[in-house]
């Protein structure tokens, strides 16, 4: 099956790429990647390789390997355009995450949202990661104005989890780990249209999110 994995011309999650990238790839998919403009190769967040604070805090070495493995892979190396996609061309869309400024490209474009609302017209499978279920809970449903996932019952990155993560590196990387000023959290119930409550709503051991 080919699925359509879309990213940020830059800070993305390097296991929230690279892992599902290298499961599909092992399970005979076909993954293709998209960026806003097609044609570069994208850019995780550096300091997930690096390290967030002293070297720590950032990617395990299996996930580092597999990004290494993506960064040479030719789909990786020259990605479509949104623009260009054709969203009945794929069996399965997967959008990943990232906390770093780099993401507000992906998570508020209204190219991507078109296109992620044609393809959740299809029934096909979506899944999201992290920050991505806010492009979900940020796309509308034009039968209904209101957003794809209202009304449905989903996983997202807890709040307490994003604030903890701010909190303990606010100090060194200032506002780093906000990308936006509303927790992911907040946003997804808002979209959701309930109000959320942390344990009836979320499996906070998980940050992957699973929408059909």
């Amino acid at each position: 099956m080919r699925v359509l994995l879309p990213l940020p011309d830059r800070d993305f999650d390097v296991t929230e790429v690279a892992v599902p990238w290298r499961l599909l790839r092992d399970a005979g998919h076909d993954v293709v990647f998209a960026t806003e403009h097609g044609g570069v190769p994208p850019q995780a967040d550096p300091l997930l390789l690096t390290g967030v604070l002293f070297g720590q805090l950032g990617a395990e070495p299996e996930p580092k390997e597999f990004y290494r493995e993506l960064t040479g892979e030719a789909a990786f190396r020259n990605p479509l355009a949104w623009e260009a996609v054709e969203p009945e061309e794929y069996h399965g869309l997967l959008l990943p995450g990232g906390h770093a400024p780099g993401m507000r490209q992906y998570l508020g474009s209204p190219v991507l949202q078109a296109k992620v609302a044609h393809f959740w017209a299809t029934g096909r499978p979506v899944g999201a990661i992290c920050h991505g279920v806010l492009v979900l809970a940020r796309t509308i449903d034009p039968a209904t104005g209101r957003s794809v996932i209202a009304d449905r019952r989903t996983t997202c990155q807890p709040k307490y989890m994003e604030r903890s993560a701010y909190y303990l590196t606010a100090w060194r990387r200032g506002r780093y780990y906000r990308t936006y000023p509303t927790y992911v959290q907040d946003e997804v119930a808002a979209a959701l249209g309930v109000v959320f409550n942390c344990h009836a709503h979320i499996r906070s051991e998980a940050r992957v999110t699973a929408a059909w």
